[in-house]
């Protein structure tokens, strides 16, 4: 996944400028359009009806695969709509699977260690990617065509192989098959809420910042993509031991402190070298939103954890679905203003931040005999 979605993310804005002419408008209803089935993920509990999780999350991938790589062969406004969609339905599932797939198989003691390795194992799949789009690019001059079908393909062949070399692992717990939405679960789903309009602002704007303000080619790109993810994979399981020892009330109040000052920064800034400097610890910071998913896994009966992952997926997209576009607009009267929003929604996932328990598992243990029915 990680390889097939950092090749597509890498040449997007490149792509879309230069083969189809986009503006702010035109990219900003592309990521709203691509997040529409994240919004959609909580029918992957109905599919679950009929498939192991595990198949359903190898079938997801292959998705993501055939979409990539058919991007580069329909270079129009609506072609990569079209193909956009179609590799996201994939992504997105595959997303809400994995990160229940996640919490069923890593102990708690543990977890956030785990996910730490998984962000490793993430980005040096990306590394890969990038230094493939870099080459290509800088020493072949490949087409972006040629770049995206080699890049579906090697995901569909490593979904084969998958499929053959590993077994089905037996799930811990028999999961709930519907959708389920808990009130004692409030605060994970603000959480995870803010955190998909969060997501935005790095992966739409900052992105296109970096391409239409600074002129970063494609190549550039792909070397920044790479130093996020060469930090990534050396710092995601130091910060998820860290999270681990501190705990997920500190390890998210710290992160968002962070991420105001980060946004006031990316509205002002005028340096590209500075620009690119923030857009690396922007990165970074997202091996703090590990603690969102510990928090949870501490708190949520076991057998909820499917359905909640595939509800809380649709949850974090729904903000997902209405900024780019809308911040698209905006972005066309004054880019700064876009960032500054950004901020704000930062200060606001900060306030609620300040209640999550220092003791997420005694929350647990308090209410296991008072469980309320699902809704």
């Amino acid at each position: 996944m990680a390889l097939s979605f950092a090749v597509w993310q890498t040449l997007l804005n490149n792509h879309v400028i230069e083969k189809a002419a986009f503006t702010g408008e035109e990219i900003g209803l592309l990521q709203s359009l691509r997040e529409v089935p994240g919004f959609l993920a909580f029918t992957a509990v109905f599919v679950l009806l009929i498939l192991r999780e595990q198949t359903f999350a190898l079938l997801s991938i292959l998705v993501v695969g055939i979409g990539v790589a058919l991007t580069g062969f329909f270079p129009s406004v609506v072609g990569l709509y079209l193909t956009t969609v179609l590799m996201s339905v994939g992504f997105h599932y595959f997303e809400a699977l994995q990160q229940s797939l996640a919490m069923q198989w890593f102990p708690k003691e543990t977890a956030a260690n785990s996910f730490g390795k998984l962000l490793s194992a993430k980005s040096a799949a990306a590394i890969v990617a990038y230094l493939g789009v870099w080459g290509a690019t800088v020493f072949f001059a490949v087409d972006y065509v040629w770049i995206y079908f080699v890049a579906g393909l090697v995901t569909v062949l490593i979904v084969v192989f998958a499929c053959t070399a590993y077994p089905l692992f037996e799930q811990p717990h028999l999961q709930h098959k519907k959708i389920i939405l808990r009130k004692r679960y409030w605060l994970y789903y603000a959480l995870t809420f803010m955190s998909g309009a969060r997501r935005q602002i790095f992966v739409v704007f900052a992105g296109f910042l970096m391409v239409e303000k600074f002129g970063y080619s494609v190549a550039s790109i792909a070397m920044l993509f790479l130093v996020n993810h060469i930090l990534t994979m050396f710092l995601a399981p130091k910060i998820g031991k860290l999270i681990g020892r501190i705990g997920e009330r500190s390890a998210l109040i710290f992160e968002y402190l962070g991420l105001i000052g980060i946004f006031v920064a990316y509205a002002f800034v005028d340096d590209a070298m500075i620009a690119a400097g923030l857009y690396i610890v922007d990165h970074v910071f997202f091996a703090l939103a590990i603690a969102i998913k510990t928090y949870f896994q501490k708190i949520v009966d076991p057998k909820d954890i499917s359905a909640s992952a595939a509800v809380s997926f649709s949850i974090n997209h729904t903000a997902a679905v209405v900024i780019p576009a809308v911040f698209g607009l905006i972005w066309l009267q004054s880019s700064a203003l876009v960032f500054l929003l950004g901020a704000l929604m930062a200060f606001i996932s900060l306030l609620l931040s300040l209640n999550v328990p220092g003791n997420p598992s005694r929350e647990l243990s308090a209410l296991r005999g008072n469980i309320a029915p699902a809704s």
